[in-house]
C-alpha cells in the first residue's frame, strides 16, 4: 500500500514545518534552493544520487520532492517510477532540457509538475506552494466538502481524498485526484483546459500547456476508460472535457 502524504517533524522538531526533499547532483543548486526556501518556512534536505533519492523519498514523510532528470546511479524517470510505487508524495521534476517529450513522460509517470532549471526563485516558491497545498487540504473548501461524489460505479470522498471504482480503490496522484474531483463536481458540464489549469494547478500557465491532456490520459487508464468510446471522461473538441455518468441513459 502506498504511504499517504503527511507532516513529519523537521530538523527543528516542528511537525508543521513543510519538508522538502531535493534529489539533484548539482550541489550548488541544492544549496541555493535550501538557502532560499529556509527563510520561507521550509525544511530542505538534499541527496545527490538516484538510489539515495529513492531511499530517502520512500523512507521519510515529505510535503514535496524536487527531482532532477539527470542523476547518477538511476535517472530521474526510474527514481520517479520507484517513488510512485511506494508513495503519492507530490513530485516536481527539474529538467535542464527543453524537450517537451521529457516533461510529458514525467507527467505520464506520475509527476505533479515540472520546472526548467532556468526557473526563478519566485516561480519555484509558487509551484511548491501549489503542490503542497493540494497534498494537505481537502478539495474544494465548500460546505459540502465532505459529501461523497458518486458517478456510476465511481465514488469520491474529498475530505478523505479517497476514490473507489466498483470495489477497487484507485491510486491517484494529488493532481489526478483534484482533477477528477473537479470534473465530478461539474458532471454534465464542460470544463475547459484553461479552467482546469487555473483551478487545479493554481499558477500562471501557457494556454498550449499539454499537461492537462496527459493527466486526463492517465485518469482514463486508471478508470479503464477507452478514449474512443469513453464511459466517464469525454473530450469535446476545441472545448475541453466533461464527466458523464456511464449508467445514465443517452
Amino acid at each position: 500500500m502506498k504511504s499517504p502524504v503527511s507532516a513529519a517533524p523537521g530538523p527543528s522538531g516542528d511537525a508543521a514545518l513543510p519538508r522538502i526533499l531535493v534529489i539533484d547532483d548539482d550541489r550548488k543548486l541544492c544549496r541555493l534552493i535550501r538557502d532560499y526556501l529556509a527563510p520561507m518556512g521550509y525544511s530542505v534536505e538534499a541527496v545527490h544520487t538516484g538510489p539515495e533519492g529513492v531511499e530517502r523519498a520512500t523512507a521519510g514523510s515529505w510535503h514535496a520532492v524536487l527531482l532532477d532528470l539527470m542523476l547518477p546511479g538511476l535517472d530521474g524517470f526510474e527514481v520517479l517510477k520507484r517513488i510512485r510505487a511506494r508513495t503519492d508524495v507530490p513530485v516536481l521534476m527539474l529538467t535542464a532540457r527543453g524537450d517537451e517529450a521529457d516533461r510529458i513522460v514525467g507527467l505520464e509517470m506520475g509527476a505533479d509538475d515540472y520546472l526548467p532549471k532556468t526557473f526563478s526563485t519566485r516561480e519555484l516558491l509558487a509551484r511548491l506552494r501549489a503542490v503542497t497545498r493540494r497534498s494537505t487540504r481537502a478539495l474544494p473548501e465548500e460546505d459540502d466538502a465532505d459529501q461523497e461524489l458518486v458517478v456510476g460505479p465511481l465514488r469520491l470522498r474529498p475530505s478523505a481524498r479517497s476514490a473507489v471504482l466498483g470495489d477497487a480503490p484507485l491510486t491517484l496522484t494529488p493532481v489526478e485526484y483534484d482533477l477528477l474531483v473537479s470534473l465530478a463536481r461539474a458532471r454534465g458540464r464542460v470544463k475547459t483546459r484553461e479552467a482546469l489549469l487555473d483551478e487545479i494547478r493554481e499558477r500562471d500557465y501557457d494556454v498550449f500547456d499539454r499537461s492537462i491532456d496527459v493527466h486526463i490520459s492517465a485518469l482514463r487508464r486508471k478508470l479503464g476508460d477507452d478514449p474512443k468510446t469513453p464511459r466517464f471522461i469525454r473530450t469535446l473538441r476545441s472545448a475541453g472535457y466533461m464527466m458523464v455518468d456511464p449508467e445514465d441513459p443517452e
